[in-house]
């Protein structure tokens, strides 16, 4: 892996503001794929894909066993997500709510 020096905490910001502003400039879910396709790793995209999955089984009130049972998704993944739900940046509920996917 390539070493580079750390970025201090105005550029982190500013890069995740960049990042931001690419995804919005996107237009239908497909370009979006494409990005995500292209910026990810499969194993990255994974991961997400499984986050998201489990978002609006957790806002439905779904205990986090049966969501394993369902999608397979660790234990310990359906946790985190809880949690971030509850102490998050927000970002969970707008997308879910604009996406139309439910939940309470």
């Amino acid at each position: 892996m390539k070493r580079r020096a750390p970025l201090e905490e105005r550029e982190k910001r500013e890069s995740l503001d960049d990042l931001a502003a690419a995804l919005c400039a996107l237009k239908s879910p497909a370009d979006v794929r494409a990005f995500l396709e292209d910026l990810c790793t499969p194993a990255e995209l994974e991961a997400m894909t499984d986050r998201w999955r489990v978002v609006p089984l957790l806002l439905d009130g779904v205990p986090y066993r049966e969501i394993h049972d369902r999608t397979l998704v660790s234990v310990t993944t359906i946790g985190r997500v809880a949690r971030t739900l509850e102490r998050g940046a927000g970002g969970y509920g707008v997308a879910i709510r604009r996406a139309g996917r439910g939940g309470k």
